[in-house]
């Protein structure tokens, strides 16, 4: 029985009002669409930015504990989509048994990839520079936002996609990030690249993603060595790291469903 229902997952710096164009475009294909916020982040962007404690609160483990309650409740394995830390967030859900199948779009790296490219530091360093960061709740400048997110998108639309979905982001959780491959043990973000019974997983790449470009989704991919799992990447050129609200996301989105839906149903 194909999934009929798709559980979306944000990323740092916004909300699931990110979501907001696939949760219509999906709903009108028949779909349930799910986007659950990170604990706390239950608010408006207005409200989180106006008090942004929550951001500093969250951790990691509650957020997978609380995505995994949330996928608990269904009758059946939903398709999993996420971006950014989503897609990171997607891949621990799917090697910890849950869902039919995975698409994880410019995906924040798991635990273990080392591949850190100079666009990636120069998108994370007005959180990573202070150490004093790691306790609060740290947010972008716009001119920070349209090099990390929009950069390849008009001014004006970069701004107004600032206005409608940025908020702050945990220091806590991007220093440990930035630290999981130097930690001994497994660390937050840690998965089982060898999990034979991990069910299908996507890579969509932003050729010109500044946060997380294409040679982090690329060594990503490559860390899964299970021979009976599927792991695929497909990378979309001159596109961003804001790739679900930028021109022509109907693509990504199209494609996204039609391969999880496709590999759900084997």
């Amino acid at each position: 029985m194909n999934p009929d229902t798709i559980v979306l997952v944000h990323g740092f710096w916004v909300t699931p009002r990110s979501w907001e164009q696939w949760i219509e475009r999906y709903e009108r294909q028949g779909y349930r669409v799910i986007a659950p916020a990170y604990p706390g982040y239950e608010v408006e962007v207005e409200a989180l930015n106006a008090d942004p404690s929550p951001i500093e609160k969250v951790t990691v483990p509650a957020i997978i504990e609380h995505l995994e309650s949330v996928i608990r409740e269904l009758d059946q394995p939903p398709i999993l989509i996420g971006h950014s830390a989503g897609g990171a967030f997607v891949q621990i859900l799917l090697d910890h048994g849950f869902g039919a199948a995975g698409v994880a779009i410019n995906s924040a790296p798991t635990e273990g990839v080392p591949v850190v490219p100079f666009s990636q530091i120069r998108s994370t360093f007005p959180v990573l520079s202070n150490p004093a960061n790691r306790h609060k709740a740290v947010g972008y400048t716009h001119e920070q936002w349209h090099y990390a997110f929009t950069n390849t998108f008009p001014e004006d639309e970069s701004r107004r996609l600032y206005e409608r979905y940025h908020i702050p982001a945990s220091g806590r959780i991007l220093f440990d990030s930035a630290l999981a491959n130097l930690l001994p043990g497994h660390q937050d973000t840690w998965v089982d690249y060898q999990n034979d019974a991990r069910k299908p997983l996507l890579f969509l790449s932003g050729g010109d993603d500044h946060l997380m470009p294409p040679s982090v989704q690329r060594s990503n991919a490559r860390h899964y060595k299970a021979p009976s799992t599927v792991t695929e990447i497909e990378e979309y050129p001159g596109r961003a790291h804001l790739m679900p609200a930028e021109a022509g996301w109907e693509e990504v989105a199209d494609r996204a469903l039609a391969w999880a839906v496709e590999q759900a149903g084997k």
